[in-house]
């Protein structure tokens, strides 16, 4: 497989996994590697990742899961070519399956009731603001330009079994908007995990797991705290990320 001067291939550490990004798009963060971690014991047959970018969620879950089946879908063309090449890279043609599509679109794609869990690692800023370049990946990566946080929510709820979950990792501040939409849509909130740069500093991000059509029962996780008081990774961060 052919890595151009414009990429990096970066090394999963995890099961000989790699992945190809381009050195000035956006690139994957430790949001979706905690998500990918967060969801691998959710058990299914069938999934996807919805704004999927680089893949890197699929390709982690086809290592820390048994799901048969991995299913991702991402708009950007440009950013769809490289997560293919990276499936193809890890001979996971037969496993994980890439399309190009839009998320509002997922119901026509995929049709209704399809999968047992829905991963998501969506834009976390809301359309207009501090927008520079709205055709750039990195701005359609991180603004709602797209799709929205009510928009991934409301096909998931379509597009989920009964009793299917839904998975994402989103900001905090984001966190009532989150609940509303969930349970607007018939998806309960069941867990519930804050992730904390360290022991003494306020969450940066919020992992979220519904369950469509499920019971009012919500539990709050202990939080995860990514670095030591003294800068270094926390024995939880490397195991995450297997080092």
């Amino acid at each position: 497989m052919e890595i151009f001067d414009d990429e990096t291939l970066e090394d999963l550490q995890l099961g000989g996994l790699r992945l190809i990004q381009k050195k000035s798009g956006f690139r994957f963060g430790a949001d979706a590697v905690l998500l990918a971690d967060f969801a691998k014991d959710i058990a299914s047959e069938k999934m996807l990742d919805l704004c999927t970018g680089s893949a890197i969620i699929p390709i982690l879950l086809s290592a820390k899961s048994k799901t048969s089946e991995i299913f991702g879908l991402e708009i950007q063309k440009s950013v769809f070519d490289v997560a293919v090449r990276s499936v193809l890279l890890n001979n996971l043609e037969n496993r994980v399956f890439l399309t190009l599509g839009d998320v509002k679109n997922a119901t026509e794609i995929y049709g209704k009731r399809k999968f047992d869990l829905i991963t998501c690692n969506p834009p976390y800023m809301q359309k207009g603001s501090g927008i520079q370049n709205p055709t750039s990946e990195k701005v359609i990566s991180r603004h709602e330009i797209l799709c929205t946080l009510e928009d991934v929510i409301r096909v998931s709820s379509v597009l989920l079994k009964h009793k299917g979950h839904l998975a994402i990792v989103h900001k905090p501040s984001r966190l009532a908007d989150i609940i509303y939409y969930m349970r607007s849509y018939d998806l309960e909130p069941k867990r519930i995990r804050f992730i904390h740069k360290s022991p003494k500093s306020e969450p940066s991000l919020v992992l979220v797991d519904a369950v469509f059509k499920g019971g009012k029962e919500l539990r709050i996780m202990p939080p995860l705290y990514l670095y030591n008081d003294d800068g270094s990774e926390t024995t939880e961060l490397k195991e995450v990320y297997g080092r």
